[in-house]
């Protein structure tokens, strides 16, 4: 970027993150997108806050990401806590449990969707 240029938006990056997609990012993707997971709706690559999620159902304010080499411990930390602190969950896989075991992530995703999606216990109803 040159000093004269405008610093990239949050949108411009989720763009071009979505384009430039890892393989494992594009495994992980042909599960989720099109509602295919419980009926919900994934975006890839969507910005919340200061922060580009890898995978997000926002109406479940439920967020994957995905790690690899490159991620640090601590700034994960930190970008977890401020994503919980605006009602999100985040749960993580590292590159190689997509590659290696597709289904284990599979069926560990649709089991905190199913789980999220359950209506919380009501009242008893007097009758």
């Amino acid at each position: 970027m040159s000093r004269f240029s405008k610093p990239a938006t949050a949108t411009t990056r989720a763009r071009r993150l979505r384009r430039d997609s890892t393989d494992v990012e594009k495994k992980l993707w042909l599960y989720l997108r099109a509602a295919q997971v419980a009926g919900v709706s994934f975006r890839k690559q969507h910005p919340i806050g200061p922060y580009i999620v890898d995978f997000c159902a926002p109406s479940l304010k439920l967020i994957i990401e995905l790690d690899g080499g490159q991620h640090a411990e601590t700034v994960d930390r930190k970008r977890t806590a401020w994503l919980e602190r605006e009602g999100f969950s985040v749960i993580r896989f590292w590159n190689n449990d997509v590659s290696d075991n597709m289904d284990g992530v599979r069926q560990t995703v649709l089991d905190i969707v199913t789980n999220r999606k359950r209506p919380l216990p009501g009242p008893p109803l007097s009758g």
